[in-house]
């Protein structure tokens, strides 16, 4: 049986290497750490969890909520290990960012189909490969990338990542619990401010010093994980309607809702440490310091980690990748993760959960499952590899990509519901066809 040489252990490359060796295919999974790391890592664990720690709404009326549903219903590993370290995070799914990475880990060293290389790839090795480096490729490889897919300069795009805090630094007096709209439990510290502090602490933001980019000056910022910093420029009230947004989150000592709210998520099983939502930040960490303790109940707070900001690198896959996310080019390639234009951990291990079982079926010689568009999976891989994609840009999973019921649905939620259903009936009648050479054990 031929081999499949993975490169890059995070979360696409972990459930490519995991499907892979589950159907019987050797599987020679490349990770640079230890012997190097990216700004953006600490870990020496695979599965690294780094922007966050939270994989988003559990809910099925959510496009999101449906691609992790479908992916357990099809033994995915990312999945499988998420929902045993899972902590408290109201109607989301989050986890202990160090035990998920570990348990993942453990798994895939343990499994007798796969073979841990430790050390940086520079160069595409002959043979079956994966390409699952991630955003933070290194400058090596993204050349020989480059070069191979013919798309001369590869796009880039910054990521930024959001501070940490001890909750026991969270001045509880001037915060509460609560989740959104009551819905599930009421998980997050809510930081509320009143007009004059949320005018001040914009201000701040607005003047703030930001951190040196080297290199890539160049580059855009992705919508989907801007900077606070950047939405306070954007307007006054930018940041109300984003990560500070007050609806649904009424103060118990008001009954009223406050004018903001920042929102501190928690970010291990022991609730020690919590997790500034949407605070993706660029700043000097003395300017993060400094203005982030402006919020009321940060003003004594402890900062674990300071946010950082990234280099992501991807390509313009449409025209270049199928829908099997493989080079047009070279058949023997395939890519999974970021560096395709899916925008998320859940979208990522969604395209290395693909990238794995299709590219088992064919050394098999059996015939591709075709995830349909109906499926949250098929329609993520349809609009990377979609020719009809005018501006291409990293997007996360969405019901817009998803065709439309054909019938009429009142509601909002109502309608994204039943798209849930609609493609979980699909997904069930490929579940055998899916799971077919599967090692259950």
């Amino acid at each position: 049986m031929n081999s499949v040489t993975v490169i890059g252990a995070g979360l696409a490359g972990s459930e490519c290497a995991w499907q892979l060796a589950q159907r019987g295919i050797p599987v020679r999974l490349c990770e640079m750490k230890p012997q190097k790391t990216t700004p953006a890592h600490t870990s020496p664990y695979f599965a690294e969890l780094c922007c966050s720690n939270s994989l988003r709404s559990d809910q099925l009326e959510n496009a999101v909520g449906l691609l992790k549903e479908e992916l357990r219903r099809l033994g995915s590993l990312i999945l499988s290990c998420a929902d045993a370290t899972r902590v408290e995070a109201g109607g989301a799914l989050a986890v202990d960012r160090h035990e998920f990475a570990r348990l993942v880990t453990e798994r895939l060293r343990a499994h007798p189909n796969v073979t841990v290389v430790e050390g940086e790839v520079t160069a595409l090795p002959d043979g079956e490969v994966v390409v699952a480096s991630g955003p933070l490729t290194s400058d090596a490889l993204a050349q020989q990338i480059s070069l191979l897919s013919g798309c001369g300069d590869t796009l880039h795009f910054y990521d930024a990542a959001a501070p940490l805090v001890s909750f026991s630094s969270i001045d509880l007096s001037s915060a509460y619990f609560a989740s959104r709209y009551g819905k599930g439990t009421p998980d997050y510290v809510n930081c509320p401010m009143n007009e004059a502090e949320y005018k001040a602490f914009r201000q701040a933001l607005c003047t703030a010093q930001e951190a040196e980019v080297h290199g890539f000056e160049d580059s855009g910022v992705f919508e989907g994980c801007m900077p606070v910093e950047v939405m306070a420029r954007r307007g006054e009230d930018t940041l109300r309607f984003g990560p500070l947004k007050p609806r649904g989150l009424p103060d118990p000592k008001t009954g009223r809702e406050p004018y903001a709210v920042v929102q501190l998520r928690k970010d291990n099983r022991e609730g020690s440490i919590y997790n500034l939502v949407g605070f993706q930040t660029h700043l000097r960490f003395s300017e993060q310091k400094r203005v982030f303790s402006m919020i009321p109940a940060l003003r004594g707070a402890e900062f674990l980690r300071y946010g950082v900001m990234h280099r992501n690198t991807y390509l313009h896959s449409p025209g270049l990748l199928d829908r099997y996310y493989r080079l047009k080019s070279d058949g023997r390639i395939s890519f999974a993760g970021q560096m395709t234009g899916v925008e998320g951990y859940v979208e990522s291990c969604a395209s290395g959960f693909l990238v794995g079982v299709e590219t088992a079926r064919r050394l098999q010689g059996k015939a591709p499952v075709d995830f349909p568009q109906e499926t949250a999976i098929g329609a993520l891989a349809l609009y990377v590899s979609g020719g009809s994609v005018g501006d291409f840009q990293p997007m996360n999973v969405n019901f817009g990509i998803i065709p439309p019921l054909g019938y009429r649905v009142k509601g909002k939620r109502n309608k994204n519901a039943e798209l849930s259903r609609r493609s979980l009936a699909i997904v069930e009648q490929l579940r055998g066809e899916v799971l077919d050479g599967e090692n259950l054990t």
